[in-house]
């Protein structure tokens, strides 16, 4: 009698575990012995299974924590990197600063300069002038100098002019 694919002797076992009987019926070999095998090798087996599934959850543990320690330190470093940043933009900031009154110095000196630059050759050409009026008015003064070109720096004569224009002041 098999039902539902079921052997006899399982049927019986099953049926006497419901209805608590001790024995077997008379006539159902007793496989015990194999089943209490089979009963230890599954608590073994789930015991390793156990002891699998541990190792799998330590190792699994680990390395949650291993990512979070290098997550720590990944944000350690981006937070220094920032910090250089900062400190590189601050350094940067202040140099840009000092360069650019530097900058506004050299600026105002060329300016000074310049304009002084304008009022000598102002000066240059009104001196010119009353030299030339001299030469004309009197007869006993040497030849009247010739004009300096403006694009020629107030700065540069020739030795002849120079010793002329001493001559005439002496």
């Amino acid at each position: 009698m098999i039902q539902n694919n079921i052997p006899i002797f399982q049927l019986h076992k099953l049926s006497n575990q419901f209805y608590g009987f001790q024995n077997p019926p008379q006539g159902v070999a007793d496989f015990s012995p194999p089943q209490s095998t089979c009963i230890s090798s599954n608590s073994t087996s789930d015991e390793a299974d156990e002891q699998q599934q541990s190792l799998i959850n330590e190792r699994k543990h680990r390395r949650m924590i291993s990512n979070r320690e290098s997550a720590r330190r990944s944000r350690m470093r981006k937070q220094k990197h920032l910090d250089e940043l900062w400190s590189q933009v601050v350094w940067l900031r202040n140099e840009n600063h000092q360069l650019m009154d530097k900058l506004n110095h050299v600026s105002e000196s060329h300016d000074r300069v310049a304009q002084e630059n304008v009022q000598l050759r102002e000066e240059a050409s009104e001196l010119r002038q009353m030299i030339c009026d001299m030469q004309l008015h009197s007869p006993s003064y040497p030849p009247p100098l010739s004009p300096i070109e403006d694009d020629v720096s107030p700065y540069v004569k020739s030795d002849s002019s120079i010793t002329s224009s001493v001559d005439l002041l002496g």
